[in-house]
């Protein structure tokens, strides 16, 4: 199966083709068909199922009645949770652990509400019938889905915050196509091994490659040069090629190219209002808006509040067009880029007149050794000073981004005479920005830093912007990995590479990309019977369901910025920023309120109001509250966990060990404590004992045992993809592929499809008797692409004081939306296709496309299915038949749709579109077509990469092509952000900050100390990265007799020669690492590949193989996230305004890892498993 031969579609000529086969780690796959590790049968955990055959004959064969007898006894309910992890899981007939899972589903709705039910499952677009099947079943019965990429955080909110897009990027063949490749945090030869031979081949035209990374790794090893740097000093690094490039080519030399691009597709010549402070001097403010002038059109035009303005040289300020305010409840046709009524400048010193103004700039990169331990200020901040040109504009003294971002980057235009501290040249350390700044932080030379900024931005000029970053998780996992993004993508829009082929930024691994989005999205969330699904940000999820806020003492004033004047960070744990997030309707949050959503339009009724003032004045008043304001109140727990085509204790468990103690109620090795009285936060309530087992239920769907079907009651076992019909689509290449069965599932094993049809069947079943219908109501976010972001109450990014403008749904708090569920007809639902895709539409990315046509033809594909619910509908009762739906409701893969969404978009656009759909509008990519060979995409503005006549697909050619605005507030990409959060954490604009100083954020210790051990043997603190395995893929084929036969076999930790020295370390000796939130016993691989200071071990390793107990505690020895822990960065939560609104896995707090510290110990080479 693994040398299967692919027929992919042909690059063309003079052009690498796509290697089919996977890499050596796939190759293997074929071994878990039959391996000792596969689940063949489904399993129900001992003590539950005894309890509940016995609870079962007691209660007429009713099984709601004997879930609830188990909950109801917390004797009993204790027996089984305590039991989790420790053996005990055996065969049962498949529908009996159908009817307990679908018992306890019925249970926990009519109880708790359908919100106390949480799905989680990854990365749709590699199996996306199978991810869907769950989905849509949550989506039914109006439980969450939780999110993965923030999660994992692989894409920070940084591509969010500058393009309003999450991480669109170019396909793998792109890179062939480079004239300047950086590789930068990304370890392509190991992340993306199919497809690095595109990288290691440009070579041959002559590309250069250059590698950043702390350690000589896979891809440094095809590097022209390796710029080997400190961990997490990135954003220092990228800030100083700024510096260069902007003083050599844009002050410089003003190369045209470069200035044309920055002025009509960045927001570079956006008006910004400063603010002034105490002293006189001054601080970036606000974007200028067109309410604030005295030019009456403008003033009293559509959206003013959210139209940003430019500035001609004559000192007319001008509407540019295309701004957000053209975007949403305006007449459309002036969403575009033509600049047709205006002729902007990008600097105020290109106006006939202007003064100067001293502006004041944060920096969080000081020498903190000095500071006290015990202080609330912000770690390691200053503020510099530098001048900008200003005009007075209607009261206001106003410059723009361009000349905020030359004085930030510490580039002087000496003609203008302005004031400020300012570098002497390259070589001056004292002055932020430059290469000898950055060299004393990252140890990259002064003059590998000007020569790697120089050749990046001299090919781009003369190749017309084909400089490239494939960026990755080296960088990503960061807490503010936003913020290093930000620096990377400043340097790519500042050369003008974005929407350029070989140029832009690329991403380390490639499957994001889930191509069919506008059919697959009606499918998967249920959108065709019901909406709005509830989206849930599973960092925020899991960080209050494992109780972690109860030991994080992360004061917000410490991450703020010292220019800080809005309030934001005041009195606040960062646990408390993620609740006032939510609460504000910027993030969403399940449950909901310590109420069973369900009882909500009942009550509102016997009060005779409607129900949204009822929501209202019950929350006003107190008598309800967020759940997340409780998060340990009983009341208040999520109930049901569902895991499938995921492992997330062994893989994804940031904080593994409070996973296990307050999730799933099981020993733990957390030595962390509790926050004292007096250093709790005060808007969550404190309960004095912590709950140790907050599920009822774990239930996963898996085809081999993992960590994860350890800890779960009832695992079901699963087809893997060789044994049943599926989509996948990537970002590695533009292709639609299928998954056929090859063979049947062996044994007993079910495709996920099976598994739901089932249990929507059996919940449908149960209904009758205990739920029938209900009004459920539903809060959602503040949306992303949708009219939402033109929010009254959040007009210029300022944040309201809820308790003066009240609570106002969709503005200051969550949307209320009542959802009519009829838990009798869920199966009937999830088996067709409903109505209200042809009546709504789908919408993707902002574009609106109508699909009742398509529908309508789904009759005559997928056959008919008769539903009480709505007639006759399309059918959709086996897995190719959901393909066909999503494949025919998608422009990607149907001309007819695509042409639909580009004419939708002329009309937003003022302008002709044909030219992108003449000649594909007939095209139809149809399962028997992509069965026989994998099916190149149609161009469809679903995407934003023109695909016609052959181009490989970067991200962003589309805006280019028909000067299309990006989806933010300026329609342009931004660097500037005035959001009041991002002022007073001071990230307006991109910034350095380094890794979380642990020692005086958390009171724990730093990096690069020897220490002696409780047996008096010296340890080391080290700083604890968890890169990607080139031994496994997440934790699969980690596990895998053949990739264990030809790696070391079982958990290893890199560490450098010089450190193994300091703590007597010979390679391949038993090691522990231990710090607050648990232990790991692994063995050591001691190379000179690792820096000092340093220690890696790969995710993601299991503790299933060859890991033995541990010294410290006797427990096995944990996993890679048995050391890291959740840390909620603010600005992951901040929004409710403009493109800094909620969108599934768009923005939301990350799942970061790479802060951690850790002491690390030779142990006892005679080791116990």
């Amino acid at each position: 199966m693994e040398s299967q031969a692919v027929d992919y579609p042909t690059t063309g000529p003079d052009f690498p083709e796509y290697e089919p086969r996977g890499c050596p780690r796939g190759a293997s796959f074929s071994w878990y068909t039959y391996s000792p590790t596969r689940i063949r049968y489904p399993y129900v955990r001992s003590a539950l199922l005894e309890m509940y055959r016995h609870e079962k004959k007691q209660h007429d064969g009713d099984p709601v009645l004997a879930w609830r007898a188990i909950q109801e006894d917390p004797v009993k309910r204790r027996a089984y949770v305590g039991a989790r992890g420790k053996g005990g899981l055996v065969r049962v007939a498949y529908e009996e652990a159908v009817e307990i899972a679908a018992a306890a589903h019925v249970y926990t709705i009519k109880q708790w509400g359908p919100d106390r039910i949480a799905g989680f499952t990854v990365i749709p677009a590699m199996s996306q019938v199978s991810y869907s099947a769950g989905t849509r079943f949550l989506g039914l019965i109006g439980g969450a889905m939780l999110s993965f990429y923030d999660w994992y955080a692989d894409l920070p909110p940084a591509s969010p915050q500058t393009f309003g897009d999450q991480t669109d990027v170019p396909e793998s063949g792109d890179w062939f196509n480079s004239s300047y490749l950086m590789m930068w945090g990304s370890n392509i030869p190991v992340t993306r091994t199919p497809d690095s031979h595109f990288m290691t081949e440009v070579r041959y035209k002559g590309t250069k490659i250059v590698v950043v990374s702390p350690d000589y790794n896979d891809a440094a090893k095809f590097a022209d040069e390796w710029m080997r740097m400190s961990p997490g000093t990135d954003g220092a690094l990228a800030f100083a090629m700024g510096h260069v490039i902007l003083s050599k080519f844009h002050v410089a030399q003003q190369p045209q190219y470069f200035m044309d691009y920055m002025l009509k597709y960045t927001d570079a010549p956006f008006l910004v209002e400063l603010d002034q402070l105490e002293d006189g001097t001054f601080a970036p403010g606000k974007f200028l808006t067109a309410d604030k002038l005295e030019d009456a059109a403008l003033a009293n035009s559509d959206n003013a509040q959210y139209r940003l303005l430019n500035i001609e040289a004559d000192g007319t300020v001008v509407d540019p067009g295309g701004t957000i305010a053209d975007h949403y409840k305006t007449e459309p046709g002036k969403w575009n880029l033509r600049h047709d009524n205006a002729n902007p400048v990008m600097s105020m010193a290109d106006t006939d007149s202007y003064g100067t103004a001293e502006v004041c700039f944060p920096r969080f990169d000081m020498d903190v050794s000095r500071e006290a331990l015990d202080s609330d200020g912000p770690i390691g901040a200053g503020v510099y000073r530098r001048g900008v040109p200003v005009r007075e504009v209607a009261g206001h003294t106003v410059t723009t981004v361009y000349d905020i971002m030359l004085a930030h980057y510490g580039v002087n235009r000496p003609s203008l005479q302005l004031p400020g501290s300012w570098p002497a040249d390259f070589n001056d350390v004292s002055e932020v920005g430059t290469p000898a700044w950055a060299e004393e932080l990252s140890n990259v030379p002064v003059a590998q830093i000007e020569r790697i900024a120089t050749e990046f931005a001299q090919n781009a000029l003369d190749s017309k912007g084909r400089s490239q970053i494939i960026m990755g998780a080296g960088v990503n996992h960061y807490v503010h990995a936003d913020s290093i993004y930000r620096t990377f993508l400043a340097l790519t829009s500042m050369c003008g590479t974005q929407g350029v082929n070989g140029g832009g930024w690329a991403h380390y691994v490639g499957q994001e990309k889930l191509r069919p989005q506008s059919g697959w999205s009606q499918y998967a969330f249920a959108n065709d019977w019901n909406r709005p699904p509830r989206h849930m940000i599973s960092t925020g999820f899991y960080y209050l369901t494992t109780s972690q806020w109860r030991y994080d003492n992360s004061k917000a004033s410490r991450m703020a910025s010292p220019l800080a004047r809005k309030g934001a960070s005041e009195d606040k744990y960062l646990s408390e920023t993620l609740v006032e997030a939510m609460k504000r309707g910027w993030m969403p949050s399940y449950p909901q309120f310590n109420r069973n959503p369900l009882l909500l339009a009942e009550q509102a009724k016997e009060a005779g109001m409607d129900v949204k003032d009822y929501v209202v004045d019950q929350l006003e008043s107190g008598q309800m509250e967020f759940a997340a304001e409780d998060p340990d109140a009983p009341e208040n727990w999520p109930r049901i966990l569902l895991n499938w085509r995921t492992n997330l204790m062994g893989s994804s468990a940031k904080g593994t060990e409070y996973f296990l103690r307050h999730m799933l109620g099981v020993d733990s090795d957390v030595s962390a404590e509790e926050l004292a009285e007096g250093e709790r936060p005060t808007s969550i309530r404190w309960r004095e004992e912590a709950p140790m087992g907050k599920l009822d239920l774990m239930m996963t769907t898996d085809f081999r045992n993992t960590s994860t079907t350890l800890v779960s009651d009832i695992v079901f076992p699963a087809a893997t993809w060789y044994e049943k019909n599926d989509l996948s689509t990537t970002d590695m290449h533009p292709f639609i592929h299928t998954f056929n069965a090859a063979i049947n599932p062996p044994w007993e094993a079910r495709s996920d499809w099976e598994i739901f049809r089932d249990m929507s069947d059996a919940v449908s079943r149960m209904a009758g008797k205990w739920l029938g219908v209900q009004t459920d109501i539903v809060t959602a976010p503040i949306s992303h692409d949708a009219p939402d972001e033109i929010n009254p109450n959040m007009a210029n990014g300022v944040v309201p004081d809820v308790k003066e403008v009240g609570m106002v749904p969709g503005q200051t708090m969550p949307k209320l939306v009542p959802v009519e569920r009829d838990y009798t007809k869920v199966f009937e639902k999830w088996m067709s296709f409903g109505p209200l895709t042809e009546k709504a539409g789908t919408n993707v990315h902002g574009t609106p496309f109508n699909v009742e046509k398509q529908v309508g033809e789904l009759f005559g594909i997928n056959g008919v299915a008769e539903t009480s619910s709505a007639g006759d509908r399309p059918a959709l009762n086996s897995a190719v038949k959901a393909a066909q739906a999503i494949l025919h409701l998608s422009g990607v893969s149907n001309g007819e749709v695509a042409r639909n969404g580009f004419e939708n978009l002329g009309k937003m656009l003022g302008s002709d579109t044909s030219e992108f759909w003449e000649g594909t509008e007939d095209a139809q990519i149809v399962w028997d077509k992509v069965k026989e060979r994998p099916q190149e995409v149609i161009t469809s503005p679903e995407w934003s990469g023109d695909k016609r006549d052959g181009r490989r697909y970067t991200a962003f050619s589309l805006n280019l092509a028909m000067d299309k605005p990006w989806n933010t507030l300026s329609g342009r990409m931004h660097y500037f952000i005035d959001h009041d959060w991002f002022i007073d954490y001071g990230e307006q604009l991109p910034v350095f900050k380094p890794p979380l100083d642990r020692m005086r954020l958390n009171g724990e210790t730093r990096p690069g100390e020897i220490l002696k051990g409780e047996d008096g043997n010296p340890e080391i603190t080290v700083r604890y990265l968890t890169p990607h395995n080139k031994w496994s893929i997440h934790s699969q084929y980690f596990d895998n007799l053949h990739v264990l036969s030809i790696s070391r076999g079982g958990q290893v930790v890199w560490m450098s020669d010089t450190d193994a020295q300091k703590i007597g370390v010979k390679d391949n000796e038993w090691v522990e690492l231990y710090n607050r939130n648990g232990v790991v016993s692994a063995r050591a691989v001691v190379t000179h590949r690792i820096p000092e200071g340093t220690v890696i071990m790969n995710h993601a390793q299991e503790r299933t193989v060859g890991t033995p107990l541990n010294e410290r505690s006797g427990r096995r020895g944990g996993t890679h996230n048995s050391l890291t822990r959740i840390t909620i960065k603010p600005l992951h939560v901040a929004g409710g305004y403009g493109h800094l609104t909620y969108g599934f896995n768009y923005i939301g707090p990350t799942g970061n890892n790479r802060d951690e510290v850790t002491r690390i110990r030779r142990r006892s080479q005679e080791v116990q498993y």
